[in-house]
């Protein structure tokens, strides 16, 4: 089984999604679309995705809100998503990438109510929350609707947090983090940016330290229900994978 990861800068690595799809035996492959955070529209040609088994977009610092500092690529991941919809291929989309999967299936995207930076808990959506309350990491200032025939499965006060379509699942959060990631995350971001949203480094690194490991076991029970709940349910191979991943 195959997975492409859609990473959109350096510092947006799949981490712990990554970590678990590896030890329930996904060979995964990685494309960087921008590797100069100056040069957002100088992006690397996407790979053919008609040979993965599953579709990882990632988070960005971009927003489709902004869409002329991305238009030289973003039309083009968009058909990605949809066709990999259409062809009924799972697609997981954290963050921007769950963003990405509103756009692309007929949802929308556009200002949160509020800037959520650092550790939230989430509620029920129209149906139960079906991955736990967390808490989980948040960075956005967009958020996004549920397209037409979405369920929306879990929301708090700033949005809808998490998506099912079909085989197709969008989160507003980040799953995948630990403190290294987050660390990078946070290379770049000034302190007045932080101050302005009520935050501080020291604050986010603190408290991702303390709600790390917990984050951990946490991101890997989510990609284990995506697996086994909506992308590849009653799967044999799926149920064996997760045994060796157990191990």
């Amino acid at each position: 089984m195959r997975a492409l990861v859609l990473c959109h800068e350096p510092d947006g690595p799949a981490a712990r999604v990554e970590e678990r799809l590896t030890q329930r035996g996904f060979e995964v492959d990685t494309h960087l679309v921008t590797a100069d955070y100056d040069l957002p529209n100088d992006a690397a040609p996407f790979p053919d995705a008609t040979g993965y088994d599953l579709i990882v977009p990632m988070g960005s610092i971009r927003s489709l809100t902004r869409r002329h500092e991305i238009d030289s690529w973003i039309d083009a991941e968009l058909d990605i998503i949809r066709d990999a919809h259409e062809r009924d291929t799972p697609v997981l989309g954290v963050c921007f990438g769950g963003q990405l999967i509103a756009e692309a299936l007929g949802g929308s995207v556009g200002p949160a109510p509020f800037t959520e930076i650092g550790w939230f808990e989430i509620g029920d959506g129209d149906v139960p929350n079906p991955i736990g309350p967390g808490p989980w990491m948040e960075w956005h200032h967009d958020g996004f609707t549920a397209p037409p025939g979405a369920e929306v499965l879990a929301r708090n006060d700033a949005g809808v947090q998490l998506i099912r379509i079909g085989r197709t699942v969008g989160t507003q959060f980040h799953p995948e983090v630990d403190v290294p990631h987050v660390e990078m995350f946070l290379e770049s971001t000034p302190d007045e940016y932080l101050a302005e949203h009520g935050v501080t480094r020291e604050q986010v690194l603190a408290d991702t330290r303390r709600h790390e490991a917990a984050n951990v076991a946490q991101c890997h029970a989510l990609v284990d229900w995506f697996l086994d709940e909506v992308a590849f349910p009653g799967d044999v191979g799926s149920a064996l994978a997760a045994k060796e991943g157990s191990r």
